[in-house]
């Protein structure tokens, strides 16, 4: 199966209605991409919530473990964790409350994708979800 991600368009739509994203593997390094990328998204309006056993806080936020432990709604998932681990991050999605599974530029796994989409999922992989929200504006 190939990924085939939402247009531009559709992309931007997404982008427009969600206001929380949990970020998997988000780094309290700010050399980090997953940091300076999160903290554009925190200053373009978004709640971030850091998710990284390795971590306490980021960005100014408590950080949880897993995604199982976030409290509420999230609207994207944002993940910055190599190709390898994007099936079990996707199972993991699937037992939460989340709307959108959106992987960072350069990570992708087509089971993964096949998996999220047959459950009826918005998947974006190899798309840095900066890049497009300031593309999208």
């Amino acid at each position: 199966m190939t990924i085939n991600n939402p247009s531009r368009e559709e992309i931007g739509k997404i982008l427009k209605k969600a206001k929380r994203i949990a970020v998997v593997g988000l780094s309290n390094n700010p050399d980090r991409t997953s940091y300076m990328v999160s903290e554009a998204m925190q200053k373009a309006g978004y709640e971030i919530i850091p998710v990284n056993p390795q971590i306490t806080e980021a960005l100014g936020v408590n950080a949880v473990p897993t995604l199982k432990d976030i409290e509420g709604h999230v609207d994207i998932v944002n993940v910055f964790r190599r190709s390898e681990y994007i099936l079990d991050i996707a199972k993991e999605f699937l037992e939460i409350d989340a709307d959108i599974f959106w992987a960072q530029l350069g990570v992708k796994d087509e089971e993964a994708f096949q998996l999220l989409t047959e459950n009826g999922y918005i998947t974006i992989m190899d798309r840095c979800i900066k890049v497009e929200h300031a593309l999208t504006k």
